[in-house]
């Protein structure tokens, strides 16, 4: 053999042996992980050759279910409420791959689950059509509608999150604006592709505000800093600075109470039920950064939680000086928190100051509806973020709150205890329209339902907004929904 057909013969052997190697590299280490990608469209073409697996609320009712169709695909993905739980549901697509619920729990719905494995042996066995599992939501879809509608209904950008407080079950997740999943799951690619592009946009209805994003939560944080306070020693009687200002440390900047104004009332309840910022910057800056960073992680702040959809972490900032300390015991500064998490804040002191484990699924069924994971309630850190005897007094405090806030939807035969945020946020913000909160808990003295209202640049309210003035009613209403009658 000559030497340019050896060479040639060599540089073929090599190709042969890196074509292989990547063949092996591949199917041994990266098919998991093309598998799952949602880009593969191909897995898709595979999965909709069998029946899908249907998501259901807390009640059974049907939220997305499979059904024939007359086209190459078999099966065609329908979500009855639309908009309505899309942020939870999340999207099924041939050309988009999936989102939310859909993605997070595909291998149970498509069939795949390692713990549906006897099902799919015995389907090949009868020649019985496969299918996929089921999943059950804690969603309670009347908290939900009223939540929604009302978000709707005034325009409102933001979110709101009922959980039950004594369980950690979710009951409703709403996020506005919002988007209809139903044309993403068409089998036509025009109408796919014409739904996506008109959901791209400034408005993000795609995007889940429940989990997805964080923001300053203002005054609603102060639950965390009175927490704080109480395990510290300070008691509802405590007196506090009545000023209508206080100075942050080693500046000259000033730091005011809302409007400008003094404290109404010269005790430690007194300045939750009015939301002085005053005292509590400064009871911030007394407990000090371990202090206050240790109530924060026990109401669960920054720690890792899944629904199993990942929630973006809050966080409370670096905490690394006092001007800091007195920013951040207000809720501002570097605080950011998700709905969901401010929700936990309401949901820990109704549950006697333990936060317990958010969970968004309540059963996993197999296709013919049998159970094979109940959902079992667990607590998020294993330590209290403030004593039973601790929570019952933020408790009364929170109950001085609600009776100075103000918007509709109040009953006079349910008890809520509450806390209203108003958060600057923005470049310059004087100028910007602060977020609205509320966040609370009913009945008072056997809570039922948590729930945090976020409501995004103060709503129709502009420069005007107030958490009570704009995000309480939907709070009010979501709560309603589950006591004194419904």
């Amino acid at each position: 053999m000559n030497t340019p057909m050896r060479k040639v013969g060599i540089t073929m052997i090599v190709m042969i042996v890196l074509l292989l190697v990547n063949a092996t590299y591949i199917q041994m280490f990266k098919a998991d992980e093309y598998r799952a990608d949602s880009r593969n469209s191909r897995v898709l073409y595979d999965e909709y050759s069998r029946q899908r697996g249907n998501i259901t609320d807390a009640d059974g009712n049907l939220l997305a279910t499979t059904a024939p169709s007359n086209d190459k695909y078999r099966f065609a993905r329908t979500y009855t409420a639309g908009p309505l739980f899309a942020p939870t549901t999340g999207y099924y697509s041939i050309n988009y791959g999936a989102g939310g619920l859909e993605r997070a729990e595909d291998e149970i719905l498509n069939g795949s689950d390692p713990r549906l494995f006897v099902r799919r042996l015995s389907d090949l066995i009868t020649g019985r059509d496969p299918r996929g599992g089921n999943v059950q939501l804690t969603i309670n879809s009347k908290v939900q509608k009223a939540a929604y509608d009302l978000m709707m209904q005034r325009g409102y950008a933001g979110s709101v999150v009922a959980m039950n407080p004594k369980t950690g079950e979710i009951l409703a997740m709403v996020s506005t604006p919002s988007y209809d999943p139903n044309p993403l799951a068409a089998h036509d690619t025009k109408t796919q592709k014409s739904a996506w592009e008109s959901y791209d946009n400034k408005q993000k209805p795609m995007l889940n505000r429940a989990t997805q994003e964080i923001y300053p939560p203002g005054s609603t944080f102060k639950l965390v800093t009175a927490a704080a306070a109480l395990e510290d020693g300070k008691g509802p009687d405590t007196p506090i600075n009545t000023a209508s200002n206080t100075t942050l440390p080693t500046t000259n900047v000033k730091l005011e109470n809302y409007n400008g104004t003094p404290c109404a009332g010269g005790t430690f309840k007194d300045a939750l039920a009015h939301s002085c910022n005053v005292p509590f910057a400064e009871f911030a800056g007394q407990l000090g950064k371990d202090k206050l960073t240790k109530a924060a992680v026990n109401f669960g702040i920054g720690q890792d939680i899944t629904l199993p959809m990942r929630v973006a972490p809050s966080t409370v900032g670096q905490l690394d000086s006092q001007p800091a300390l007195f920013q951040s015991g207000i809720g501002q500064l570097n605080v950011r928190l998700t709905p969901l998490q401010d929700c936990l804040l309401s949901a820990t002191v109704a549950n006697g100051g333990m936060a317990m484990q958010p969970q968004l699924i309540k059963k996993i069924l197999a296709p013919d509806l049998s159970d094979i994971e109940t959902y079992t309630p667990k607590q998020l850190t294993g330590t209290p973020a403030l004593s039973s005897a601790n929570a019952s007094i933020l408790k009364d405090m929170m109950l001085g709150s609600e009776s100075f806030t103000k918007g509709g939807g109040k009953r006079p035969d349910v008890q809520i205890a509450s806390k209203t945020g108003t958060a600057e946020h923005g470049v310059n913000s004087k100028t910007t329209p602060p977020d609205a909160w509320y966040t609370g808990f009913a009945p008072a003295n056997d809570p039922q339902i948590a729930v945090a209202v976020l409501v995004e640049n103060g709503g129709n309210a502009g420069l005007e907004a107030t958490g009570g003035s704009v995000a309480a009613e939907i709070g009010r209403a979501a709560m309603n929904a589950v006591v004194g009658g419904g």
